[in-house]
């Protein structure tokens, strides 16, 4: 879905783009970097029409998705640099750096 499609339907649900990163838990910066690439995976697409038609339909769908739990998102990028295990390096000797 395209974004400006994406932003329509979450302002027919009565949102803004922070009011539906808040109900879905995830973060705000998320959307703006979708803007950037003028696409929104599916999943938040789908998310997004559906609660547009619920509000338009004088629905509440507030009520329904606070009974659930959603967990936030890990953040992605910024990985701790992997460690190596091991022994330590030994000189490179014939006795196995036992001179």
């Amino acid at each position: 879905m395209k974004y400006d499609e994406f932003h329509r339907n979450v302002r027919k649900a009565g949102l803004t783009l922070t009011a539906f990163a808040d109900l879905l838990n995830m973060n705000r910066v998320s959307l703006s970097n979708y803007a950037r690439q003028q696409q929104v995976p599916a999943h938040l697409a789908v998310i997004a029409v559906l609660l547009g038609e619920l509000g338009e339909a004088g629905i509440d769908y507030r009520a329904a998705l606070s009974r659930i739990e959603i967990p936030a998102k890990r953040p992605r990028g910024g990985a701790i640099a992997p460690k190596f295990g091991g022994n330590p390096q030994r000189l490179l000797t014939l006795d196995g750096g036992n001179a």
